[in-house]
């Protein structure tokens, strides 16, 4: 067990298996969330035999890591479609809400692209950062209440990319950025997963990565696992 694994997960022992979803919606904020939170879980997912779809909500013109000053608009478009493609996506609906601007946006108005896109798709489940944000950026936190709204409203079970609180307080205090985990009680499934394609996709976002960004260290911090929890347990899930 390494020192950054939690002990005394939900239930005493949290599931070792994803859900076998013939087909999943990942619903993110930004290009790059599909490959820097969620990409080992999408691999997965696929590496099972299921399809997952991607609903990107802003083209994450606003970010400040844009060194080549390039037009980000047109570029993080292109490498999160490379991305998507490299991870094994089936499909990628990119929306132009402003980056930066979810929270502002009616709750129901993006709930409502998060419903039609898993409905188009015939999705089994959804894919989300936990509400937390992780970061606790309000696009990550919006985002995920769309598709928790979303997910109440047609029926579907919503499971999040979680950290856990050990790994959250070790990035905070290592980058001295701020980041959000959940105790163990709170973790539902703990999945071995392999990085080596998430690895290739993230790159792809040229852009937004560099040798020294604080997603290296959070790999490294995980090792071969990712952390998950119910927002909308499969139980839970009943259209409305």
């Amino acid at each position: 067990m390494s020192e950054c694994e939690p002990r005394g997960l939900r239930s005493g022992q949290a599931s070792a298996v994803l859900p076998p979803w013939p087909r999943a919606l990942a619903v993110i904020a930004h290009p790059d969330d599909e490959s820097f939170g969620l990409g080992a879980v999408i691999d997965r997912l696929i590496a099972a035999g299921g399809a997952v779809d991607i609903l990107c909500f802003t083209h994450g013109a606003a970010s400040t890591l844009n060194q080549a000053h390039a037009d980000l608009h047109r570029v993080r478009e292109t490498e999160l479609r490379r991305a998507a493609s490299e991870l094994g996506a089936a499909s990628v609906t990119l929306l132009d809400y402003p980056d930066g601007g979810l929270a502002g946006i009616p709750a129901a108005e993006l709930a409502g692209h998060a419903a039609a896109v898993a409905g188009r798709a015939g999705a089994s489940g959804l894919l989300v950062f936990d509400d937390t944000g992780i970061t606790g950026h309000p696009d990550h936190r919006a985002a995920t209440s769309a598709a928790v709204a979303a997910g109440n409203r047609i029926g579907l079970p919503v499971l999040a990319w979680t950290l856990p609180t050990v790994v959250a307080a070790r990035l905070s205090a290592d980058t001295g950025q701020d980041f959000a985990g959940q105790p163990p009680a709170l973790i539902d499934l703990r999945v071995h997963v392999s990085r080596e394609r998430q690895r290739r996709a993230a790159l792809l976002h040229a852009s937004q990565v560099s040798p020294g960004a604080v997603l290296w260290r959070r790999l490294w911090l995980l090792g071969d696992y990712e952390y998950l929890r119910w927002l909308v347990p499969p139980e839970a899930a009943v259209a409305r």
